[in-house]
């Protein structure tokens, strides 16, 4: 973990580096630990390639790091990493889309998809924090998780039930 001089009034805290240099020194040498952060941004904005940096920043301290794709496929995940000649060796990905279960075979017609999908996914999502136990976690994207929802308060229950799963560092797009 990198250290930068403190910012005065700052209190101390052990700090997480997000991979990017300008961004530590204005954040005092990185994020806080212990603590959940919201990205948002336009599509293009850069969420996704924070939350690569963090991850791989985690990897380069000997960190488990897990990234967990809503909308993307491990393959156009790995994409987007090469196009910045990155390499996603020693970050586990959680997808809930993969080009499996893309197929038309595996939609269910009994039940609302949000009925199963949400808890399915939450379920899924808190499994492989448990099994890994990873000091970092990117969540992308949580705009998924609320069209699953449909609903606001079953959204926040959900996110809240995940949030408490683990005490990771993690920064959410």
């Amino acid at each position: 973990m990198r250290r930068t001089p403190p910012i005065p009034n700052l209190p101390h805290r052990e700090r997480a580096s997000t991979g990017v240099p300008g961004l530590d020194d204005v954040l005092g040498g990185g994020l806080p630990t212990n603590h959940v952060y919201l990205v948002e941004g336009d599509p293009g904005s850069g969420k996704t390639t924070l939350g690569l940096h963090f991850l791989r920043e985690g990897v380069r301290n000997d960190e488990r790091g897990l990234y967990v794709t809503l909308s993307e496929t491990a393959a156009e995940l790995g994409t987007v990493a090469a196009s910045h000649g990155w390499s996603l060796d020693g970050i586990e990905l959680f997808e809930l889309v993969s080009s499996e279960g893309l197929s038309p075979e595996l939609e269910q017609s009994i039940l609302h998809p949000s009925q199963v999908e949400l808890g399915e996914t939450v379920r899924g999502v808190i499994a492989a924090v448990e099994r890994l136990q990873p000091q970092r976690v990117v969540f992308d994207s949580l705009s998924e998780m609320r069209l699953l929802a449909q609903d606001p308060l079953r959204y926040r229950r959900r996110c809240w039930r995940s949030r408490n799963s683990s005490p990771t560092t993690t920064a959410r797009c």
